[in-house]
This record gives structure tokens, sequence and C-alpha cells, in this order.
């Protein structure tokens, strides 16, 4: 008889992992994940993980909430698919729920994930320059980002990620994407302040414009804080001055909220730090906590109106996704902002995060933290060989150190596959249920870990 195989074993065989390289995983394969219930995970040996990541950025209300599987299975039995191009009730009540959380009057395009939501803004930013009226809108058609910035992995999101390692082995951008370099407070010259830097870094922006010929400039796509990238938070002086730039040379500011938003960086929306409109804004993973697949495109009044006119003009908006603005999705993403706001959840974070952050600062005595830096519960940790130099740490020990935590049931990741030579930043980004208790444990087993890692050496 044949031996009935582990689901892990299965999965060594037949699954092919983001991310990962699977030499040795058919010898040693992984232990499934099979249950999770508030900020943890449970393998099916039992053994219990805080998930300090939220899946990926996304988990934002914790694992186990029976609320949204109810939401669920009600709008299954309801009505489980509509077309985009049809109206339900569920789409309609959560397009206006976002709508009013930005304070803005415009429209919503559901979508499936934040790639897709990046690839639509720029579909829509460069039909809407075209038929705006505008003497040079036809030649708007240029997309600039910003280098370490993750936007997605679909072909145009792709260009716009400023990470050359998630490029290699695929060729080159699509043609028109420009990097420029995003504020770094960590590694700014010395001779600035934080504020100078912001501006300097506002004004390489401004400078690319004019080089490139500002008639020729679609939209700046940024992520309010820079995530998978290695949580950069800019100056204060550095997103009105970009907003500033932006309506100068007539070019749209889309604003990445994909892991930003939702409460993650204590506010709803990572760029109300910062009190500065947007003309777009993409958002997906806390929309729906995971428990849904969906994303969102969302633009300002302004833009949809130029997509108005008679059908023979064609100027309607020539895009759609098979399930986008699903009836499930977009019932579970409507109850799921209900949660965040029911259970202050945003004040949640931006309390919490103050917490953790403070017990992150005595790391700096530690002779490979270089920098602490955090929003909410968007946290991260720069590890170096060198104060002085700012040279990275090594693979093995960065890599040590998140396996150290894994070890003690707490899961962290870093910047990987994003810069050459800079993917040394633990990241973390708990779910905004965890209780003190929990941060407490982040920060423990964070700190052994790095301990150890001393004594490694």
């Amino acid at each position: 008889m044949q031996a009935v195989k582990s689901i892990g074993a299965i999965g060594a065989e037949s699954l092919w992992h983001p991310i990962k390289q699977h030499n040795g995983l058919k010898e040693n394969p992984m232990v499934p994940i099979v249950s999770g219930e508030g900020a943890y995970i449970v393998d099916e040996n039992g053994k219990r993980y805080m998930d300090a990541i939220s899946g990926i950025w996304c988990v934002n209300v914790g694992y186990g909430r029976e609320e949204l599987a109810d939401v669920a299975y009600e709008q299954m039995k309801r009505l489980p698919y509509a077309s985009a191009s049809m109206t339900t009730e569920p789409s309609a009540m959560l397009a206006q729920k976002l709508l009013q959380t930005l304070n803005m009057e415009g429209r919503v395009f559901f979508t499936n994930s934040g790639s897709e939501s990046n690839e639509a803004a720029f579909k829509i930013v460069w039909q809407y320059h075209q038929q705006s009226g505008e003497k040079d809108g036809h030649n708007r058609k240029k997309i600039i980002s910003r280098y370490r910035a993750y936007h997605g992995n679909t072909l145009a999101a792709m260009s716009a990620t400023g990470q050359a390692e998630r490029r290699i082995g695929y060729g080159l951008n699509v043609p028109g994407f420009i990097q420029v370099p995003p504020p770094y407070p960590y590694r700014k010259d010395v001779h600035h302040t934080e504020e100078e830097h912001g501006e300097v870094c506002a004004q390489w922006l401004d400078d690319v414009i004019n080089y490139e010929g500002s008639q020729t400039v679609a939209a700046f796509i940024m992520e309010p804080i820079i995530s998978g990238g290695g949580v950069m938070i800019p100056p204060d002086s550095y997103i009105s001055a970009i907003r500033r730039v932006c309506d100068k040379h007539g070019v749209l500011l889309i604003f990445d909220e994909v892991v930003s938003g939702f409460g993650r960086t204590g506010t709803f929306w990572g760029h109300e730090h910062w009190n500065v409109k947007p003309d777009i804004v993409t958002c997906a993973k806390g929309i729906a906590s995971g428990y849904q697949p969906l994303g969102a495109t969302i633009v300002s009044q302004k833009i949809f109106d130029a997509f108005i006119s008679t059908e023979a003009d064609m100027k309607h908006f020539r895009h759609i996704n098979t399930y986008g603005g699903h009836p499930v999705a977009t019932a579970v993403g409507l109850r799921n902002i209900e949660i965040i706001e029911r259970e202050g959840l945003v004040a949640r974070s931006a309390k919490l995060g103050a917490y953790i952050h403070k017990q992150l600062e005595e790391l700096v005595e530690h002779p490979y933290v270089g920098d602490v830096r955090s929003r909410g519960l968007l946290l991260g940790v720069e590890l170096v060989n060198n104060k002085e130099t700012k040279e990275s740490i090594d693979d093995s020990i960065i890599n040590g150190v998140i396996a150290n935590m894994k070890e003690q049931g707490v899961i962290i990741t870093r910047n990987g596959n994003t810069i050459p030579n800079l993917c040394n930043v633990l990241v973390m980004a708990p779910p905004l249920v965890c209780t003190e208790a929990d941060a407490d444990y982040l920060v423990h087993s964070l700190k052994s870990a790095l301990l150890d890692s001393i004594k490694q050496v």
C-alpha cells in the first residue's frame, strides 16, 4: 500500500512559492499553517506564531473574524457574482465609504490587488491627459516613481517599482517609466537637516520633470511611506513640496496606499500625516484585511469628468476586471472598515506603534542597529556592520535574526529582493488588534535574536 503523503510533502512537490528558493524543500518541506486567531497563526504541529508582518501587510483586523466569514457566506447565498459593469449594493456602499474616508468627491474603480490598482491608475492618467483638453495632453505619457518603492508585479506596475532585484532576469522597463531618489533621512547628506533633505529630494523631482519636459510627464506615484523597500519615512517638508512640484507642472499625484492605508500607520490613510490631497489613491491589502482579494483605484471628480462624453467619442474607460467589484469581496471590505472604525483600530495602531517604537529605540545601543523608524504599526530596524560607515549587515546575520525570531514564535521579514547591498532592514507590521503583551513579546524576541547574533560572530 502506498504511503499517504503529508500536506507539507505534497506542497513541496507541487507548489511554487513566491520569493523563495526551493532547493532542499523536498527533503525539508515546510510545515503547513492550519489556523489563525487574532495576531497569531498555528501550524499543523500546533506551534503558535505571532504574525508580526500581518501575512503580507494585509491582515489588519487579525485572524479568525467569524463576522467576516458570515458576511461572505450571506452574500454568496444572495448574489455570488456580478460583473463590474453592473451595480450591486456592497460595491456601491463600499465605494461611497472609501470616498467618505478620503473626504473626496470622485469615483472608485475596483480591482483585485494592489498591482491591478496601480495598473488601472496608469491607464487612467494616460487617457485623462489625452482627453482633458490641455494643449500637450497627448504627449503626457511618462510616469515617475521612486527608487526603493514597490508598486506591483504586473508589467507597468513593475516598471514603476524602483527595486532593481525585482526586475533582474525580466528585461528592461516598459518605456516611459522613470525613477528618482526617495528621501532617506538615515543616509542623507550630513550637511542637511531632515527638513532640508526633504526639500532637496522634492527638488530632484522638479529637476527630472524639467529635464524630461513637463509636457511629457503624466503622473508621479509614491507610497506615503515606502514600506517593503525599507520603511522609509519622509521628512515633514517632503510631501507638501512634492504636491507643489506636481501642481507647477500639471503632473497628477498618485498615492499608493496599498500598505499604508486602513490604519496601518496610525491614521486611516498614510498621507493624512501630511495633510496633502492626492489626485488618485490606489489601495488593496487592508481594504479587506486579506479575507478577500480586493483593491481599488480612487480618482478625484476632476479626473472622472474627463471620461464623460458620448459613446461615439470613445472617452469612457476601456478597462475591465472579471472580478473587479466582486459582491462578496466588497461586502467583506465594507464590514472590514466597519470593524476598523467600531473597534478604534486606527487609534490603537498609533498608540501601540508609539509604545513599540519607544522600546525599539533602546536598540540603538546595539552594535548592529543603525536606525529605528516607525509610524503606527509599520516598523523598520536597519542593521549595519559599521555605524560610522553605515555599511549594510551581512546577509547571514540578518537572516539569522529572522530565523531566530521564528524559532521563538515570531514571524518578521526584511526588505528582501529590493536594492543590491541595501536589503538590510528588518520589517514589522503586526495586526492592528495586537496587545501590549504581544508588543512586549515582539520586542523581547527581537532583542534576544540580536543578542544571539553577536554571540554567533
